[in-house]
């Protein structure tokens, strides 16, 4: 019997002698969880992947250097002062230029194509901008409602009259556009200026919708809006998107 699980809250829960074959998870937390007797094969795991352990091993170390090994630039991705921004922010630049011609050379109708359930290249874009408008707009420069009518909040995230939320509206690509290399531009001028004692700074929680609702480190936020936290992508290494605020380095690695 096939049930789908929508909604649901298993927190300190069990789950015994459950056949999940073929089944899929989508933001689904494993925070804390225990797993005995159960197999993975064939699985693929798409997502934020850190202390999980696999028969005795820890796993994320060990991904994250193969990752590395593939791609020497995600080092870049992991900065420790105020020039590693300032050089990632370069590694940001020179690939989105890649992913935007690429984009170009497509049919305007699969800019907007959902791929194996995950959003179009164009609703990725607008995320893009929802991220930027949160991290850098919001939390360290203090607007409480930065976002543009067509920036798009992460999936699960909590609904507010005073959020842009239509997520079937079709824009262009140059509207989109426009609207990434502004914020884009944004965070090239704030890290241009960027000082190492900034990096450990508080920021101060701003009122409204939308989050954090805590203080947060600049260079937390700043990695987040400038895509250049702890190495990782939003674009998993299957080239599907998790929905999430921390954002790709090229938004358009699936656009080929």
């Amino acid at each position: 019997m096939t049930e789908n699980l929508v909604g649901r809250d298993f927190r300190g829960g069990l789950v015994r002698e459950v056949d999940f074959r073929g089944a899929r998870f989508e933001r689904v937390g494993f925070i804390g969880a225990v797993m005995r007797g159960v197999e993975f094969n064939r699985a693929s795991v798409d997502g934020d992947i850190e202390g999980l352990v696999i028969n005795g091993v820890e796993v994320g170390p060990l991904i994250e250097a193969e990752l590395d090994r593939r791609d020497p630039e995600r080092v870049k991705m992991r900065p420790a002062d105020a020039d590693g921004f300032r050089e990632g922010w370069d590694v940001v630049e020179r690939l989105w230029a890649g992913t935007v011609e690429r984009a170009r050379a497509l049919p305007p109708a699969k800019l907007h194509e959902r791929v194996d359930g995950e959003w179009s290249f164009i609703q990725t874009l607008r995320h893009l901008v929802y991220a930027t408008d949160v991290w850098m707009c919001r939390v360290i420069q203090g607007d409480p409602e930065p976002w543009d009518a067509l920036s798009l909040p992460f999936d699960g995230a909590t609904p507010d009259p005073r959020l842009p939320w239509d997520l079937d509206v079709q824009p262009s690509l140059d509207e989109v556009l426009k609207l990434r290399h502004d914020r884009m531009g944004r965070v090239r001028r704030y890290v241009d200026q960027l000082t190492d004692a900034e990096l450990d700074s508080q920021t101060t929680p701003v009122e409204g919708p939308s989050w954090p609702r805590r203080r947060r480190t600049t260079s937390r936020c700043v990695s987040r809006s400038s895509s250049t936290r702890n190495g990782s992508t939003a674009c998993t290494p299957s080239g599907t998107y998790s929905c999430c605020s921390r954002c790709c380095i090229a938004a358009g690695q699936r656009v080929s």
